[in-house]
């Protein structure tokens, strides 16, 4: 079974996305802030990380740079998740080293596509 870490600081958000992962087989490992994701991920080594762009602490991006920069992080696939979308941001992201972009309201269906890809299922 593979194990995802999710590093979102919103309740519902939370709940929902840990729901649809469970559905569909993986372990979940749940983060409210980013500094406590990276920890998470530098311990646990997960086989991917859904990553909000919004965290209470750190930005996503700043998340996504210590985890890229780690010997024991880099290699782990990230896949960002924001509702602050504009024009551009899913290139933006995907060039800072994200591996897939989930835009919310989250769709289940394309969750599951988003994690295949970046998985490479």
């Amino acid at each position: 079974m593979e194990t995802a870490l999710v590093i979102e600081d919103n309740q519902n958000n939370m709940i929902l996305i840990c729901d649809i992962l469970e559905f569909n087989k993986y372990r979940v490992i749940q983060a409210e802030t980013g500094m406590l994701g990276f920890e998470i991920a530098n311990e646990k080594q997960p086989d991917f990380i859904l990553l909000d762009i919004q965290l209470p602490d750190m930005n996503g991006i700043n998340v996504l740079e210590k985890i890229r920069t780690n010997n024991n992080t880099s290699r782990i696939p990230v896949i960002a998740m924001t509702s602050y979308t504009m024009a551009g941001d899913k290139g933006k992201f995907l060039a800072a080293g994200c591996n897939g972009y989930i835009e919310k309201p989250i769709d289940p269906t394309l969750v599951i596509m988003q994690i295949n890809q970046a998985l490479g299922n």
